[in-house]
């Protein structure tokens, strides 16, 4: 699952690299943002039978209206690695119930998912609109908008999120992730203290390397080694950290960040 903003600092940290690890941990670490029968005998091994596919595929068939069917049905086709029908399928789902704000949401995942960024946005602000409660919805359209650069628009939504369900830390993840692609990186680790701190979180060691990759992205390696030690071995705290000094240092990274 893993915002990009607005201005220069931004462009800075697409063009080196930095976005990619915000979005995609450090190395090997992740964190996110937190989304066809025909597929090759491997991934279906691994995923859903053909049997269970094919069967859902009847029964969508039979009612395209069923939203819970549609879903099912998209899930494995997905799991199969057929994305494209799975949209498809979601596709006429909604077209079949223009109303359901079930249906929106899941369109709008599913196309995040496969890339398109402003196809989500719309898919889940119909969803937002029919359904103004659903902190999930409200979270993956803030992730799409994000994506789209549109930073502050998505941190309204992860704000709205927040007001519904205050202690998601999926959310203040994303949230964070959102200020630190902006160049906001003080807020960012804020945000991220936060949710490392929430007695439910379920996610701390993802957490955890978002908030040592953003310590370290203000310079203070020492702590954010100390902070990313908590999960990881030492080998990859130390190559983690050598590979991020190298990309600030690159090309005078480090004094571009501080220009903001």
């Amino acid at each position: 699952m893993m915002g990009i903003r607005i201005g220069n600092f931004s462009r800075r940290l697409a063009a080196l690299g930095i976005a990619t690890l915000l979005l995609a941990g450090c190395q090997n670490k992740s964190a996110s943002l937190e989304t066809d029968p025909m597929a090759t005998a491997s991934t279906a091994i691994a995923g859903p039978s053909f049997k269970k596919t094919e069967a859902l595929s009847r029964r969508w068939k039979s009612d395209p209206k069923q939203v819970k069917v549609a879903i099912a049905y998209g899930n494995s086709l997905d799991e199969l690695g057929q994305k494209p029908t799975q949209i498809e399928v979601l596709r006429t789902s909604v077209a079949q119930t223009r109303d359901d704000a079930v249906a929106q949401a899941e369109l709008g995942r599913a196309l995040l998912k496969a890339g398109d960024a402003e196809g989500a946005s719309e898919a889940l602000s119909r969803a937002a609109a029919l359904n103004p409660r659903d902190a999930q919805a409200l979270s993956v359209l803030g992730a799409s908008l994000d994506q789209q650069t549109k930073h502050t628009e998505a941190r309204e939504k992860y704000q709205a999120a927040l007001a519904i369900a205050p202690d998601d830390v999926g959310v203040m993840n994303n949230l964070a992730m959102s200020y630190s692609l902006q160049g906001k990186l003080p807020e960012a680790e804020s945000v991220l203290r936060k949710a490392a701190a929430h007695p439910n979180s379920k996610s701390t060691p993802r957490i955890r390397q978002n908030l040592a990759l953003v310590v370290g992205l203000q310079g203070r390696f020492d702590e954010a080694k100390k902070i990313a030690s908590e999960d990881l071995p030492p080998d990859q705290v130390e190559a983690n950290m050598a590979y991020l000094q190298q990309m600030l240092a690159s090309n005078n990274t480090w004094a571009k960040l501080k220009e903001g």
